[in-house]
């Protein structure tokens, strides 16, 4: 169940803003994703789930969401990542994901799976050393982007990269939670055994990756919080040190932030993955517990 929910839940965690870019077709299929309302006396806050990888054929704006983002001073997202200077990235993962004294990419998965491990790396055009080099986690997400592109989704496409552009375009700031360095620690911090899980998951069958990818999208299109919820808990509770590094602590931290920024006059949309709207670990969750006003307004 891990693999399935690190192949398919990156579009929705927001740990895959670099997976490539796709043509752009007239956009045919309309969603309305989970909008919420977070608010004080003289705060708003808008909080957006959305979806970080998208095939090019999506509609996703929606009057509700048009009208908080008209309304807002400044965006925040997870992390801002520049696709046309991918240096920070590069510099991240060159600092976290290459140490020395890393077996062979090949020992790292089972024998059986070693021909389609030798297919993904054939697909990048780098040599089976460079990966030799690396730690478990960062091979598998450098296999993992082309993985997206076989699948017709891209970071050019994805909820995020579309609101930075438009914001920049009227000069209003964009802010984030985490910087790319600590995005990428999550990995880095995680037991091998559910690294080399990670890296199985990236090689199988991109036709059932497809499917998993599409049942994860079919229910944030519908704003189906609780199927995405039902998703997450699921596959994530074969993993405890994954549910703790991945969504509980994360979400722990941005409900404190949000709490402290309700302390500052204006009106923001912070738009992060909607799996982490959604669930009884959620940041929607931990701010009704505070006693804070949360109202879904789509």
């Amino acid at each position: 169940m891990l693999t399935s929910l690190l192949r398919r839940g990156l579009g929705l965690l927001g740990l895959a803003a670099l997976a490539g870019s796709s043509a752009a077709p007239a956009r045919t299929h309309q969603a309305r994703p989970a909008l919420w309302e977070v608010s004080d006396a003289d705060t708003k806050i808008y909080l957006f789930g959305t979806i970080h990888l998208l095939p090019s054929d999506y509609q996703w704006r929606t009057p509700a969401l048009n009208r908080a983002l008209n309304s807002s001073q400044s965006l925040v997202v997870e992390t801002i990542v520049d696709e046309k200077n991918p240096q920070p990235f590069l510099q991240a993962m060159a600092r976290l994901g290459f140490s020395p004294g890393q077996p062979p990419i090949a020992d790292r998965v089972p024998a059986a799976k070693r021909p389609l491990l030798d297919a993904a790396i054939r697909k990048t055009g780098q040599p089976r050393q460079a990966f030799d080099a690396m730690e478990t986690w960062a091979a598998a997400f450098t296999l993992l982007s082309v993985q997206f592109k076989e699948l017709g989704v891209s970071g050019a496409d994805g909820v995020e990269t579309v609101l930075k552009q438009e914001f920049n375009r009227n000069s209003r700031p964009i802010g984030q939670l985490e910087d790319i360095a600590e995005q990428l620690s999550i990995f880095d911090g995680l037991p091998e055994a559910d690294q080399r899980a990670f890296l199985e998951g990236v090689i199988e069958d991109p036709k059932e990756m497809k499917k998993q990818f599409g049942g994860m999208l079919s229910s944030w299109v519908r704003g189906d919080v609780e199927g995405i919820a039902r998703t997450f808990n699921q596959d994530l509770s074969s993993s405890p040190a994954m549910m703790d590094a991945l969504i509980r602590r994360r979400n722990g931290n941005w409900a404190k932030w949000l709490e402290n920024r309700l302390k500052s006059p204006g009106t923001v949309t912070v738009a992060v993955g909607a799996g982490h709207l959604a669930g009884k670990d959620s940041v929607i969750s931990l701010l009704q517990r505070e006693g804070l006003q949360v109202r879904r307004i789509q």
